[in-house]
């Protein structure tokens, strides 16, 4: 590793070893190779003069590539697919004359990111089934503990810890299932020549559109794909990319909204992110348990959402049948996201899984609130018994500005509820009953066990071989 030029944090620091090892130039340029591969094989078998020993030469450099003379050729070409193409054919000499035929670089570079990005959302789509099952599991467990809710970041009616949980969870599972749909619409590029026209395979196979037809269908098949694109320009449309990177981009969304939750949570002491025995928080001030992990899904999410408009705007700019002003730009953009998603999903998982519940702490931050929200159901019990109801609401009204008046200027202990028990007015009512936290939840907990079971139980038949998959250890 070299110390003196800048080096890709998602690289060095953050995202897995699969997920580099997938956009790495070895697993790039072998993908070029087995298309060229599968296509001198479809040629063949549909009649063009290419033997079975040039295909077995092609097919046994698949992987050996010699990069360094790549480059000395990409100098003198500028140009990086026919840089390859030499190099391939430099070490397969009875096969060069095949290499590429009736091909446009669009073959190997929009075929080969359709590949890659295919297996990247199946790798995504493992460590977000994981994540999910990880949060449900969390949802289940606190299903039960009441805890203060917030609307406009203020106090409003409980909820519980796990109900909270499930709602990142949920946002999560469509996530999922905007992968899914990703995945079971992905089309191959195919063969589709220079302009998408097929003219360069239509004049190899003398005019021959059944053949041509069929040379695109084949290619597809050897390389997994059992649907192409019906029509291309020179390169498929650059909607699809969009597309891609949405999904990414909301997998981002959901991730940093629930990362936000737990920070903010984290500076209430009633969630904690784990944090190691060795672990320093601040290099200053001694005693700080920042919520790094939860801030570092929040950065890595917020620059994948970035990534997105990218996408947006290059399938907005393509003219005619392409320009190359989009090659850049997916170089950057395509690997990145996958990359920024893949660490945000590790970190994710490593949060869950070791979150820290302080009931206690919950229970005091939702009490010295509660009396607020129980005079409802005290106003209901009192003129239940008898009372009237405007002249109660107008005794709770006064009664509560004048405790929330200990409470913001004096820094006093919420005291509603002694006000209200030295009120004639509500001697019969159970105020102390009233302040149950159970009573407020609702069917919260209802709720997080119907979730459970239709949605995360269903999920968790369908990827219960990536829910036994080894984690991702956190690098730094």
């Amino acid at each position: 590793m070299s110390h003196d030029e800048y080096d890709n944090p998602l690289i060095s620091r953050y995202a897995s070893r699969e997920m580099r090892g997938l956009w790495s130039p070895q697993r790039r340029h072998s993908t070029w190779r087995r298309l060229w591969v599968a296509l001198a094989e479809a040629e063949a078998e549909l009649g063009l003069n290419i033997s079975p020993a040039q295909i077995a030469e092609l097919r046994a450099a698949i992987d050996d590539i010699d990069f360094a003379a790549a480059s000395r050729h990409e100098r003198a070409l500028r140009h990086d697919v026919m840089a390859h193409v030499h190099a391939y054919g430099d070490r397969c000499p009875t096969a060069r004359g095949v290499i590429h035929l009736g091909a446009t670089s669009c073959y190997v570079t929009d075929n080969t990111d359709l590949l890659l990005m295919r297996a990247g959302l199946e790798m995504l789509r493992a460590k977000l089934a994981v994540v999910i099952d990880r949060l449900a599991t969390f949802a289940g467990r606190h299903r039960r503990l009441p805890c203060l809710g917030y609307t406009h970041m203020q106090p409003a009616q409980p909820t519980t810890v796990g109900k909270r949980a499930a709602l990142w969870c949920y946002d999560l599972v469509l996530d999922l299932e905007e992968i899914e749909h990703r995945l079971a619409t992905l089309r191959f590029r195919g063969v589709k020549g220079t302009t998408g026209t097929q003219a360069s395979f239509l004049e190899l196979f003398g005019g021959d559109h059944a053949r041509v037809e069929e040379l695109d269908r084949r290619v597809a098949r050897k390389m997994g794909f059992e649907q192409v694109f019906p029509v291309t320009g020179q390169t498929y449309t650059r909607k699809l990319d969009a597309q891609v990177l949405g999904a990414l981009g909301g997998v981002a969304q959901s991730a940093h909204k629930a990362a936000t939750d737990l920070r903010l949570l984290q500076s209430f002491k009633e969630l904690e992110e784990p944090f190691e025995e060795k672990q320093i928080g601040s290099s200053a001030m001694a005693y700080k348990r920042n919520p790094m992990r939860a801030e570092r899904i929040c950065g890595l999410a917020r620059f994948a959402q970035s990534l997105v408009h990218s996408g947006e705007q290059t399938a907005a700019v393509q003219w005619m049948e392409r320009t190359l002003d989009d090659s850049a730009n997916r170089r950057l953009t395509l690997p990145q996201a996958f990359l920024a998603i893949d660490a945000v999903l590790i970190l994710y998982r490593n949060v869950v899984e070791g979150l820290v519940v302080y009931p206690q702490t919950i229970a005091s931050r939702l009490m010295a609130e509660l009396p607020f929200m129980a005079t409802e159901n005290i106003l209901m019990a009192a003129a239940a018994a008898g009372g009237d109801r405007q002249e109660l609401h107008e005794r709770i009204r006064v009664h509560s500005h004048a405790a929330a008046r200990e409470v913001k200027e004096f820094g006093r202990a919420n005291d509603l509820l002694d006000r209200l028990a030295g009120d004639a007015a509500f001697s019969g009512v159970d105020l102390a009953g009233a302040l149950d936290p159970m009573k407020y939840i609702g069917r919260a907990p209802e709720q997080v066990e119907a979730f459970l079971e239709q949605v995360v139980a269903p999920l968790r038949q369908a990827h219960a071989a990536a829910l036994a998959g080894p984690g991702e250890e956190l690098r730094v």
